[in-house]
């Protein structure tokens, strides 16, 4: 059975919002409430790869204390801009 887009949108976001680490539910839970609704579905895989990523590894790449993997690094850079309002 394929996942409905609805059904992938509200996973995706209480996964944003549930990780371990309060200040990555704070940071994703505000980027998924800002973002998610408007992504298309290369865009919602890219969100989900980066959501199996390590906790520390992500808080490391968002606050800028770590360079990001290359194929992360423009998604990195655009949750760290929300985090930071910028």
């Amino acid at each position: 059975m394929t996942e409905t887009p609805e059904h992938r949108l509200k996973r995706l976001s209480m996964r944003s919002m549930r990780r371990g680490i309060k200040e990555m539910d704070i940071i994703l839970m505000r980027y998924a409430e800002l973002r998610l609704a408007a992504m298309d579905s290369a865009q919602l895989d890219r969100y989900e790869a980066l959501l199996e990523e390590n906790d520390q590894d992500l808080y490391q790449w968002v606050s800028g204390q770590r360079p990001a993997p290359e194929a992360l690094q423009p998604l990195i850079d655009e949750i760290a801009s929300i985090a930071c309002n910028r």
